[in-house]
Formats: C-alpha cells, sequence, structure tokens
C-alpha cells in the first residue's frame, strides 16, 4: 500500500513539473519576438527567488511552501505587457501582475487558487514626467509612492500629492484601492486626484480614461487591482502645499491619562481645521523602568502650515494632549514625507528613489470603519487585549473634512461621510513558528471591536486585503449578494459592489483577470 502511494505520488509529482515547463516552455516560444535578455526568468534561474522577493514585503509569502509563479516576465514598455497579456490568454495561463508587491495577502505574486501562474512585475516600469505648467505628472505603475514624492519635489516646492503613508507603495495598486495619505482631510484620497490612465484589457488593448469609458475609469479608481486589466500608468493632479510643513511625535501611556486623551481625540480628530491630519498609533509596552504592562498611543501629525498656527489650533481644540512647541518642527514637504515613513532626519530624500521599503516581518492585517465615538469602557477592553503578549499594533486614521464631501458612489471607494477614523490592525513577528500566536490575538482583537465599529455591513478597506473576509476559490465563482464567501465585496466596497460586477462582466466577459478577492462573475440570471 506504502508502496502504491509513492508510486501515484511520484506520478503526480511528474505531471505537474512535465505541466510546468509545459508552460514555461509555450509562454517563452510565445513572447520571443519580443524578450530582452534578463526580463523572463524561470525557477532555475539563480535570479528567480531574489527577484521573486525583491518586492514581496510580507514574509509570510517568501516561504518555501508558498505556491510560486511558473514564470515571472518584467516587461520594459506597454508593447511587452500587451503581448504577454495575448500569449497567457491564448495558453491559458493564469497572470497575476505586481508593481509594488504590498499586497497584504501576497496575491500579486501567489496564489491559493490555481496551482500553475505567471507574474508580470512591473518593476521596471518607473518613469515619471512632473508638469508644473498643469500641475500633473504621468506616472508608470511600477514607480513608488517615494519615487514620485520626491520627483515632484525635485519640480516644486509647493506641489506635492496626496497619496500613501508607506513610501514603498508602488503606485500601480495603490490607486486602485483608494489610497489615502496625510493630506486626505484636505485633498481626498489618491483615487480621488486622478486625471487620466492607461490600462491594458483582456484583448492586450491600451485603453485611456476615453477608450475604457467612464464606467472602467470609475471603476479602477477603487474597485480593488487586479480584476479589470493591468494599469501601466496614471495621471495625477497634482496639490498645492506650503514651502514649510509642521510635523509632530507624541506619546501618551495609561499612565499619563491616555484613556482621555484618546476619547477627546475621538471627538475631535474628523473635525479639526482640514490642514490638520492626526493619526494615533496604539501599542502594548512596559511601563518606564518596570516589567509592568500598559498601552502607548502615539500621536503623529502633518500640519499644512507653521507652528504658530498649529499652536493655536491645538489650544483651542485639543488641549488634552498637552503639545509645547518643542514638541514640533517645521520642515518641507518632501521632509515630512521621510517622517511619516519613519526615516530619520539626517537620512536624504534620495533614498526614496530606492523604492524599498525600511523593514521586512511576518504579518497579518484587518481593519475597520468607526462612525460613533468609542466610550471609555470600550477603550479599556481594547487595552485588556493590547497588554497580551504578542498583541498587534493598532493604527487609528482621521477622517472628515474632504471625505464628507465626497459622495459614497463618486468612485468604488465609499467608506466617506460620517466616517470618525479608519482602524488598521497590525500584528507581526519575526519568527515563522509565532504566526499562530499572533494572528490567533489579532482576530481575539478583532472580534472584541465589532460593538464599536460600523455594521450592516461591518466596513473594510480593500487596500487592507484581508483573506478572512471571504475568497473565490473557484473560476466560476458566482456574484450572489447573500454568499457569505463574497462579504468581502459588501464591506470593501458597500453599495458600489453591484456596479463593479456589472462592469466588470461587461469588460472583461470571460474573466481572464481573477484571483482571490477578484470582482466575481455576473450569474446570466441577474
Amino acid at each position: 500500500m506504502a508502496s502504491s502511494r509513492f508510486v501515484l505520488f511520484l506520478l503526480l509529482s511528474l505531471a505537474s513539473f512535465s505541466y510546468s515547463h509545459q508552460i514555461e516552455e509555450t509562454f517563452l516560444q510565445c513572447l520571443s519576438d519580443i524578450l530582452v535578455p534578463n526580463t523572463f526568468l524561470t525557477p532555475d534561474y539563480a535570479d528567480f527567488t531574489p527577484l521573486l522577493t525583491s518586492r514581496a514585503i510580507n514574509l509570510r509569502f517568501t516561504t518555501p511552501s508558498t505556491p510560486k509563479p511558473e514564470a515571472i516576465f518584467t516587461p520594459l514598455n506597454e508593447t511587452q505587457i500587451q503581448t504577454a497579456v495575448i500569449c497567457a490568454r491564448k495558453l491559458g495561463i493564469q497572470v497575476r501582475v505586481r508593481s509594488g508587491g504590498h499586497d497584504y495577502e501576497g496575491l500579486s505574486y501567489t496564489s491559493v487558487m490555481n496551482s500553475s501562474f505567471v507574474v508580470i512585475d512591473l518593476s521596471k516600469m518607473r518613469g515619471i514626467n512632473v508638469d508644473t505648467t498643469e500641475n500633473s505628472v504621468w506616472v508608470e505603475a511600477g514607480a513608488t509612492i517615494g519615487e514620485l514624492n520626491y520627483r515632484v519635489a525635485e519640480k516644486s516646492k509647493t506641489l506635492g500629492f496626496p497619496a500613501g503613508i508607506c513610501t514603498s507603495l508602488g503606485v500601480g495598486g495603490h490607486i486602485t484601492g483608494g489610497g489615502y495619505g496625510t493630506m486626505m482631510r484636505k485633498y481626498g484620497l489618491a483615487a480621488d486626484n486622478v486625471l487620466d490612465a492607461r490600462i491594458i484589457n483582456a484583448n492586450g488593448d491600451i485603453l485611456d480614461r476615453k477608450l475604457m469609458g467612464e464606467d472602467v475609469y470609475w471603476a479602477i479608481r477603487g474597485g480593488g487591482g487586479g480584476s479589470f486589466g493591468i494599469i501601466v500608468s496614471w495621471k495625477l493632479e497634482l496639490v498645492n502645499v506650503p514651502e514649510t510643513v509642521t510635523v509632530f511625535a507624541v506619546t501618551k501611556t495609561l499612565e499619563q491619562d491616555a484613556t482621555k486623551i484618546l476619547y477627546k481625540w475621538q471627538e475631535v480628530g474628523s473635525v479639526f481645521n482640514e490642514d490638520l491630519f492626526i493619526k494615533v498609533t496604539l501599542a502594548g509596552s512596559n511601563v518606564s523602568g518596570t516589567t509592568n504592562k500598559t498601552v502607548s498611543t502615539t500621536y503623529q501629525a502633518l500640519f499644512l502650515g507653521g507652528i504658530d498656527r498649529l499652536m493655536q489650533i491645538m489650544n483651542v481644540s485639543f488641549p488634552e494632549l498637552g503639545l509645547q512647541k518643542e514638541d514640533c518642527i517645521e520642515m518641507s514637504w518632501i521632509e515630512s514625507v521621510m517622517f511619516f515613513a519613519g526615516y530619520p532626519r539626517n537620512v536624504p530624500p534620495s533614498v526614496l528613489l530606492e523604492g524599498k521599503p525600511s523593514f521586512l516581518n511576518y504579518f497579518k492585517a484587518k481593519s475597520d470603519f468607526v462612525r460613533q465615538v468609542i466610550p471609555e469602557s470600550g477603550l479599556d477592553d481594547i487595552w485588556k487585549i493590547m497588554m497580551e503578549e504578542g498583541s498587534p499594533l493598532m493604527i487609528w486614521n482621521p477622517y472628515g473634512g474632504m471625505m464628507n464631501s465626497i459622495l459614497e458612489s463618486s468612485t468604488p471607494f465609499p467608506h466617506r461621510k460620517g466616517v470618525l477614523f479608519k482602524i488598521q490592525y497590525v500584528a507581526s513577528w519575526m519568527d515563522p513558528v509565532m504566526e499562530e500566536k499572533h494572528v490567533g490575538v489579532l482576530r481575539k482583537l478583532y472580534e472584541c471591536m465589532t460593538q464599536y465599529v460600523s455594521n450592516s455591513p461591518r466596513e473594510a478597506y480593500a487596500n487592507f486585503r484581508d483573506l478572512d473576509l471571504g475568497r473565490n476559490d473557484k473560476h466560476e465563482f458566482i456574484y450572489d449578494i447573500d454568499d457569505k464567501r463574497l462579504s468581502w465585496g459588501k464591506m470593501y466596497f458597500k453599495d458600489n459592489f453591484e456596479r463593479l460586477v456589472a462592469i466588470k462582466a461587461d469588460f472583461d466577459p470571460d474573466y481572464f483577470f481573477i484571483h482571490e478577492q477578484s470582482i466575481p462573475r455576473l450569474s446570466r440570471g441577474t
């Protein structure tokens, strides 16, 4: 019996190897007319694994057991992407598309849905063309938010873009989920500041805003990445920033009245002057000089102006924080980008051109949106879990300002008016054997928060992808409003989900672009 099982295992392994080799050979042959050296790598190349892991920020998806692509193709231009899409579709090969590698569940470079797939990696497409005469920029999908900010700052000290806080985010994917940043209360999301885009559809056609049509243009600005085509570039509207901005970071522990201060922040964070953005990071820690557990709350702020005006606002609206002038630092806009990314003051902004994250770890994240102030008793519930070993971070980002002025239906991103703040939960660890423990505490905290966050649906952020919320496991997954496996759709997009499903059916009727949380099939009877 054991011998029979071994023979069966060997036959299956050989069949799998044969099929994988066939994919590599046929795909390579189809691409042969456009290939240049070092743009097509298969697992037998020495550079394959370094390339695969080069933009994978979550170490959970770089382990030996993680499903790997049959090949990685790094195109140099739009024409090469067109050819790759046409070849993959003709050969029936599933593709995953990666720009920055920040997909929280690794779906841009791995798959639990299909055993055989290839990755189209856009890391070599990083062109940025800034036009200060019309305050716009064309940026290719493989460029990072840090690179974008740096190139804009090169041309102007008074222009910026309201995009992500993490500078190693790929522009291509960041905007497809909405894209929040420190200026969202003043100017909205990255997706709210798009002027045009170039996308390659399942037929290999290159389409701009006019050719793709307003429905698809609506869908790609917040409807999630990987569902409609390959975004190759965005045209973005730049916004005005003062030559001098102000930042601060102030930490309060439970022993320093953190509970009452955070309660007050919930009341005022979303109604501050729109020039002021104050996020709060909550983390378990030790009381100074002891082994006793406490919770630290760190208030990190960007103010689009100078210290004096900031102090006037804080003294009137949020005196509970006890902000002092010496806590504040005036700097340029690009320096504030570095500040929020966690770089020391002595590191030059040119480091942003490297396009790399400042650190890597294993992590799992979840998200929530809060529409009512959490009472102090609820904060006490949070503290109890956050003082447990292996507890996650919580990052609270304020809404209000411009976010209240944009309709839920204006883009697929619906979390607008009435949201006080968004919560990101992040459990991280450095030893892979600790995953179960850390993820367990994360899910416990998320469950605890059920009574304090939005409901019907419980909202979630598409760019903080979370497969706990459900997934497409098969190609034939059909849209059903009552199917709990698709609950992520309503959580990410609310009522916009149904429109996304209809647009997907029209724009990609053969469902070539699919992944575990891609927009599902529209049933024929719908």
